[in-house]
């Protein structure tokens, strides 16, 4: 019989349990960003009225977040409101957490050798 120990190490646990709470906390924030962007599309969609408080702070919360996406495609004009670059917004956020969340992964990998 062989005497192997064949059970993780407390570093092997450790890097694990940050390697698990970075990516939760990463997946969290962009999922946050993301539900935002969406739910100032779907409001931009209906013709929700801007003036209301929340509506409009909603949208100023967001308005950086869309900025570097807007001028992409022209915007039609009139109600209702298609707000391409919220979309391109959640797209690109998407990539940037599922980016993230991988090098975190491939940088922290148990090396066997």
């Amino acid at each position: 019989a062989s005497n192997v120990n064949v059970a993780p190490t407390t570093t092997t646990v450790a890097r694990n349990d940050v390697v698990w709470t970075v990516t939760r906390v990463v997946t969290l924030l962009f999922t946050v960003l993301e539900t935002l962007l969406l739910l100032r599309f779907v409001l931009k969609l209906f013709g929700a009225n801007a003036n209301q408080p929340l509506i409009s702070g909603l949208y100023r919360i967001t308005e950086p977040l869309v900025r570097p996406f807007q001028g992409i495609f022209p915007e039609p004009s009139g109600p209702p409101a298609l707000d391409l670059a919220a979309l391109l917004a959640v797209a690109f956020f998407f990539l940037i957490a599922a980016l993230i969340v991988a090098l975190v992964r491939a940088i922290t990998v148990n090396r066997t050798v």
